[in-house]
């Protein structure tokens, strides 16, 4: 059975009734067992467990319902499933009744009689829609008759109940399906289901042949042309949806299709401020901005004048109408920004629908989702199902139906700690590394140097399984290549990565030239660094080819090459220049997008997709195979939404055995959580905040200067070089310090795979060796204009040499050495070996520290700020600032042992002080902030200053920082002669705080006695 559960997840056929289902306990995860019967409806999430999880956590959470303030949830407490089972339950039992039994119209009976049965020459419509269609066919036609029941009335008043609550305006029902389950094929046989009966009776207002059919965005748009009776890829035709005898009467139907960005009011004409004042004169403000009437004629002219409208709301969980709440849910900002903008496109969306109920007349609106929840920040319960829901075709039954792709995710890897694989929540490791905002013009050429050595871990981790896919897929010929997409948060970060994977061009010494990308498959340039005929790598910026609005000029800077090669394919393909030329940026980006994966089309040879913001939804590319979220996702919603881009299938030709076979999709950095039930977010109470300030002038005899110290530098007179190699020289790669290097990835059930970094064991040693020494000297040693000092290479070379055959590069957890050239990790390697260099230079060399020219100094009076945390009230006799932010009980315990030392003339905690000191690690410079700064009575007429760092774990950037102070902030501010004497120390162990403090005082008043 284990075997069975692992290799034959696939238990039925997507065209019958799913009968069969894996068991899941109660914490959703399969115990191994079929049962042989329909599962019921429920909210399922199917993704595995992290199998690191701790014991006592076990299990999926049961995220309940907060009763916090910020969400009103007391009218949110309800269940809508019990009522979807029992709609499934009787249109299952009306489905078995004899056709004299059925209670609808013949020409209703014969579209049913005929999806079901009819020999269909291509794929026939799945059962999953056929039950939604029936469905709602229930509810129309059938469900009335029986009025007399409770069922019709618990039935009728919910959903009633639920539209009052919500939509007051509008009568909604909810169709769910798994994404990938054929929406686009649900609302054809709505339509013709509708207009056949509409055109046979006329005066039934249960039937109607005037759609609105509205969609987040114009991909969607343009791919549901198909619903256009007239269409030349009709699916009336193509898919043989509806009986030869019938097809005249859908020539009848008005089909509107809209993105809701139509519904917004436009200008009728642009004038500049001026221009308005003239025209305007003495009379009332100008209006120009279209009426709701004009709106409705621009938008749905076919459809003015019918009063019986059925709108189609695809990909509906988009629209609703947010709720005012009491008090504000706690969010990030970055959450809150987003909340924001759902909340916006929902307002719109449906404001437009309520304006086309008020001026034409919507009889009923059918949404159709996979995912028809309310998002966070909309002032309902996150995750919480449209209560007009009636109908549920979940992922779960999608997979066991064989419909969609299986996603895998990781569940385990060899990093220790943590319940959470690494790379299935790459963000929240990465993202305070990551790019801000837009791109900038004055980013570094090299994009490597400012990747996070986690993100290139997962690039090369799901690159390496994605070239066995590719080599697969050409040796069975399928004709197109499987494609990676990559998630991006913003058009900096999207552009970083692009570059990297895909090749690059900057300008040196006065001439374009090209780098080719890191991954051969995925390049866009050849060896001779000329551009590819047809890129592999495609860069689009998915929210502003949505709306239709003009790509921004950062984003057009970006992808200009890429669009002039598209333009001429499109030439090239038989389109003429003048045409190429009318084509907007968006339209080719639209085109190519629409087609990756197709034949002959623009977007056939992409095999890599980097993504600003989410991927377009609707997108209906069926060769997706591998995707990398580089962004953070606030909601589980959003982690399924963006996964649904690989989940269709790349063939649906069944086996043998009529069931189709298993595909995957490899997902890493999506963080997938289990949402059991809809979770309120919690309102908090603001903490009271306490004022920390220096106390002036009462306690200004107690000031601390210390000197803003920008960077350093290092004078090698006789350029002599050596190095002395200590324990603080060794750089230990592990997968917690470049990301795992084993991760397994698995389905909820299915096959496993392990993605690893056996590809990089093919770099030889001597070329590690090489690259690290140009990195080192490129980083370090550098002539004062700047230039690199390539004499020094030879000499350098023989240090890394020696570096790395003593032993001071260890590779741990199936790490590879290779990896030490990932630039974040070659900083490191780089600055201990600079530090071994600086200790071995002796009196041939100074470090000399480069000040602040323009704020030399930095002072304890500038200190006056508000804090929330925990403080501690200074001995005024000891420190300038009244009180001090404490952080952690070892803080505390130090400023104990300060106010204790008789030494101690001073202190202070080093908190919007300033004191910053520069260091490189992890790919540039960063700023480390010390805990402390204290000044002694060493015997010297100069008190010492000494800076302090308490710290409990010491990891690799731990050492950068103490090697930075113990070799270049001391005797770099300490050879300038001008700021005092300066000495640094570290405590590890709190426990040993006391005796250690002792001991350095000890030792400076016997080396000040000398």
């Amino acid at each position: 059975m284990v075997e069975q559960f692992f290799e034959a997840p696939v238990l039925n056929s997507a065209y019958e009734y799913p009968g069969r289902h894996w068991e899941l306990d109660s914490d959703g995860q399969p115990t191994g067992k079929i049962i042989d019967s329909r599962r019921q409806a429920r909210l399922i999430t199917p993704i595995p467990q992290p199998q690191k999880q701790r014991s006592k956590d076990k299990g999926q959470p049961k995220l309940g319902l907060s009763t916090s303030p910020g969400v009103d949830t007391a009218e949110q407490e309800y269940d809508p499933y019990p009522i979807i089972n029992q709609v499934r339950t009787q249109v299952d039992q009306w489905r078995g009744f004899p056709r004299k039994d059925w209670d609808v119209t013949s020409e209703t009976a014969r579209l049913l009689e005929y999806w079901r049965h009819h020999e269909f020459q291509n794929a026939r419509p799945f059962f999953c829609q056929l039950e939604a269609v029936e469905t709602l066919i229930w509810l129309t036609e059938v469900a009335p008759s029986l009025a007399r029941s409770g069922l019709y009335h618990r039935l009728t008043d919910h959903i009633n109940a639920a539209n009052a609550a919500a939509n007051p305006e509008l009568q909604r029902i909810a169709l769910k399906l798994a994404t990938g389950a054929g929406k686009t094929t649900v609302m054809a046989m709505i339509i013709a289901w509708q207009t056949i009966n509409a055109v046979r009776y006329p005066q039934s207002k249960s039937f109607t042949r005037g759609f609105l059919i509205v969609t987040p965005g114009i991909t969607i748009k343009d791919r549901l042309r198909v619903l256009l009776p007239n269409d030349p890829n009709s699916y009336y035709v193509q898919r043989e949806l509806v009986p030869a005898e019938y097809r005249g009467d859908l020539d009848r139907a008005e089909v509107v299709i809209t993105n809701y960005h139509a519904f917004r009011l436009r200008e009728k004409f642009e004038a500049a401020r001026g221009t308005r004042a003239l025209l305007q004169g003495r009379g009332p403000a100008l209006q120009t901005t279209e009426t709701d009437g004009e709106m409705i004629r621009r938008v749905m002219k076919e459809l003015m004048g019918m009063r019986n409208i059925l709108a189609l709301n695809d990909e509906a969980h988009h629209c609703y109408r947010e709720k005012p709440v009491s008090g504000a849910e706690s969010l990030s900002k970055e959450d809150r920004d987003e909340a924001n903008r759902n909340n916006e496109t929902a307002r719109l969306w449906i404001s437009g629908l309520e304006t086309v109920k008020r001026k034409l007349g919507i009889r009923r609106v059918v949404d159709l989702s996979a995912t028809p929840f309310f998002l966070r920040g909309s002032g309902y319960a996150e995750g919480s199902l449209f209560p007009w829901t009636v109908s549920d075709f979940s992922l779960m039954d999608a997979i066991e139906s064989g419909i969609v792709k299986l996603p895998r995710i990781p569940i385990a890897d060899n990093v220790p700690g943590g319940d959470m694989p690494k790379l299935r929540n790459l963000w929240d490791h990465i993202g305070s590394r990551m790019p801000k905002g837009a791109r900038s013009k004055g980013d570094p050429a090299d994009p490597a140097g400012r990747m996070p050595a986690e993100l290139l871990t997962a690039l090369n981790a799901l690159y390496g399984h994605y070239e066995k896919t590719f080599l697969q897929w050409e040796q069975a010929a399928i004709g197109v290549p499987p494609v990676f997409i990559i998630v991006a948060s913003n058009t900096s970060a999207s552009k970083m990565i692009y570059d990297y994977i895909a090749g690059f061009e900057r300008d040196i010494e006065g001439q374009r030239r090209a780098t080719q990308g890191a991954f051969k498959l995925f390049q866009n340039y050849d060896s001779e660094g000329r551009r590819l005929p047809r890129p592999n790598t495609l860069l689009i910026d998915s929210e502003q080819l949505e709306s239709g609005d003009a790509l921004d000029a950062g984003f057009r800077e970006a992808a200009y090459m890429e669009l002039e090669q598209f333009r001429r394919e499109f030439q090239l393909r038989g389109g003429s220049r003048e045409e190429a030329d009318k084509l907007s940026d968006a339209d080719i980006l639209r085109e190519v997008m629409n087609t990756v994966g197709r034949e002959g089309r623009l977007g056939e040879t992409v095999r890599c997709v980097v993504s600003v913001s989410m991927l377009t939804e609707g997108w209906d590319a069926n060769t997706v195979t591998h995707i990398l979220g580089v962004r953070a996702f606030g909601t589980q919603l959003l982690c399924e939404q963006v996964v649904g881009r690989a989940l269709r299938r790349q063939s649906y030709e069944p086996a043998e055995d009529g069931k189709m076979r298993v595909e995957y999709a490899d997902i890493l950095g999506i963080p997938f959580a289990f949402t059991a039930e809809p979770v309120a977010a919690e309102a908090r109470a603001p903490r009271k905040a306490t004022s920390v300030y220096a106390v002036s002038p009462e306690r200004d005899d107690r000031e601390i200067i210390y000197p803003r110290v920008v960077g350093y530098r290092l004078e090698l007179p006789a350029e002599r070089l050596e190095a002395k190699f200590s324990d603080d020289c060794t750089l230990r790669l592990t997968p917690e310090l470049v990301g795992p290097s084993i991760t397994r990835n698995s389905a909820i059930i299915g096959e496993r795979i392990e993605l690893t970094m056996e590809h990089l064991e093919a770099m030889r040693p001597a070329e590690i060796e090489w690259k690290l020494t140009h990195h080192l000297l490129l980083r370090n040693f550098r002539d004062p204009d700047d230039a690199p000092k390539l004499h020094l290479f030879g000499q350098l070379r023989a240090i890394v040499g020696q570096w790395i055959s003593g032993g001071y590069l260890r590779c741990s957890g199936e790490t590879k050495a290779a990896q030490v050239l990932y630039p974040e990790i070659a900083d490191r390697a780089a600055e201990r070996i600079r530090a071994a260099i600086s200790q071995a230079g002796g009196s041939q060399q100074q470090v000399l520290a480069i000040v602040d020219h323009s704020s030399p100094l930095g002072s304890t009076r500038a200190i006056n700020f508000s804090t929330t945390k925990t403080t501690y009230r200074t001995d005024p006799r000891k420190c300038h600032v009244n009180a001090v932010a404490i952080d952690s009980d070892w803080e505390a315990q130090f400023c104990r042992l300060a106010e204790g030392r008789e030494e101690v003339i001073c202190y202070v905690k080093n908190q919007n002080l300033g004191l910053e000191v520069p260091y490189r690690t992890g790919g540039g410079v960063r700023r480390y902030i010390p805990d402390f700064l204290v000044r002694i009575n060493d015997g010297n007429a100069d008190p010492l200053n000494l800076v302090v760092e308490v710290k409990g774990y010491r990891g690799e950037d731990a050492i950068d920082k103490a090697n930075t102070m113990k070799n270049f902030w001391v005797p770099g501010v300490n050879n300038l002669g001008r700021f005092g004497r300066w000495d640094f120390i570290e405590f590890r162990d709190v426990h040993e705080m006391d005796r250690e403090f002792d001991a350095f005082l000890k030792s400076v008043r016997t080396e000040a006695r000398r």
